[in-house]
């Protein structure tokens, strides 16, 4: 069977593929020796402890990840990649990152939680939640002791005495810290008693070192104040310090006594901000009415306002002239109407048979009707003759037709 042979650039490019998909991020604690900052900006060393060294790199890019006090002698952790160079067929450590040995496995930590929640939004601006104008109630996040508390009370006395002030006192370092925080958070979140609700939370302590500070790098305190329904105000350290809770926190204050100014407006601000509003309100409403009292008058003043009372006096005067003109055709008819029938009832009065009887006519009447024909009578039938001055009761003796003569008797004696 024969022999597999490499040539040493093939040796070399097979170890540097092997070396660097095994080892893509390491952190390697050591000394630094043979330090040197090239006139590029790149930094040329070596790591080295008791059993072995390795060569390593930081590039200029990388510069500001690095403690500015790298030096011979100094114990780091330094995190990178490995790269084999074939040229000088050696492996070399690439650097992201060097730090101090006392603080490196924290500033480590740090870094790794940075990057983990970043990829999972924890520092997401769509995620922070705005703060109160005006909080009616705030809680604080702190210890009970010393200065921040104070500070805090002093500024909320001077630019706000209104706000209602809840403390829950916590452990801001050592063992214990970090619960302590999550349990203050979670409490103000869930009171026992609704109106121990704040509108906004306060975390707060003064500075110190990275390892003071750890309770407020942990990713479970990160977890507690991301998830808060309340908006948190961080105020963590110094002006310079940066935690993880600074970052997740919907708000960060440079100190305790930023948080508070942050929290609360200026009650001084506030009243002369509603003087202002109230004289333009003042000074909006009078406008408002004098334009309304203008354009009133115009309205009263146009032609367009004054047409219909214009139209209307014209219709009264109409219908004044109307009036009199059917009052005096009212006359005229009703007058007119009392000639007719006074004409009527004087010709009606010449039908009067009273007038016939006075001009010496007779009417005869038999069983109440009036009889005008002879023949309406016969021989021996009663009737009665009608004269101007009375009535006489008649027999009839004798009954004649035509033109022949006839007699009618009284009742009693015979007249001839």
């Amino acid at each position: 069977m024969q022999e597999n042979i490499l040539s040493v650039g093939e040796l070399t490019r097979e170890l540097k593929a092997l070396v660097e998909s095994s080892y893509p991020s390491v952190s390697v604690r050591g000394e630094i020796s043979n330090y040197k900052l090239h006139g590029s900006g790149h930094v040329y060393m070596t790591l080295k402890d008791e059993d072995a060294q390795i060569p390593a790199v930081i590039w200029k890019s990388h510069r500001r990840n690095s403690s500015s006090e790298l030096r011979d002698g100094l114990q780091v952790v330094a995190r990178g990649r490995l790269e084999v160079y074939p040229p000088s067929g050696r492996y070399q450590l690439i650097c992201t990152s060097v730090v101090a040995s006392g603080e490196g496995a924290l500033q480590l930590a740090f870094a790794e939680l940075l990057r983990k929640l970043a990829a999972k939004g924890y520092f997401s601006p769509e995620h922070k939640k705005p703060l109160p104008a005006v909080p009616r109630c705030i809680g604080l996040v702190t210890s009970p002791t010393g200065a921040v508390i104070q500070d805090m009370k002093n500024v909320f006395e001077r630019r706000f005495p209104a706000a209602r002030l809840l403390l829950f006192p916590v452990k801001v370092q050592g063992e214990g810290a970090a619960a302590s925080v999550i349990e203050a958070i979670s409490y103000f979140n869930a009171p026992t008693d609704p109106d121990l609700t704040p509108d906004v939370i306060i975390v707060a302590r003064g500075g110190g070192s990275l390892e003071d500070l750890q309770a407020f790098n942990e990713e479970s305190v990160a977890m507690a104040i991301f998830n808060s329904s309340i908006p948190v105000i961080s105020a963590v350290g110094h002006e310079t310090d940066v935690t993880i809770a600074d970052m997740v926190a919907d708000a960060r204050a440079g100190t305790p006594s930023i948080a508070a100014e942050l929290a609360v407006p200026d009650s001084a601000e506030l009243l002369r901000a509603a003087e202002t509003m109230t004289k333009r309100q003042g000074i909006a409403v009078s406008t408002k009415i004098e334009g309304a009292e203008r354009h009133l008058h115009s309205l009263l003043g146009s032609y367009a306002f004054n047409k219909p009372v214009v139209a209307l006096e014209r219709l009264d005067e109409l219908a004044g002239f109307l009036v009199k003109q059917m009052s005096g055709a009212l006359g005229n008819s009703t007058r007119h109407t009392e000639q007719r029938f006074a004409s009527a009832f004087q010709r009606l009065s010449l039908l009067d048979y009273k007038k016939t009887l006075e001009r010496g006519f007779a009417l005869v009447r038999k069983n109440g009707m009036f009889v005008t024909s002879v023949s309406g009578l016969a021989a021996g039938e009663e009737a009665s003759v009608l004269f101007r001055d009375g009535e006489v009761k008649v027999e009839v003796i004798e009954h004649r037709d035509g033109c022949g003569t006839g007699a009618v008797q009284a009742p009693g004696p015979a007249a001839y």
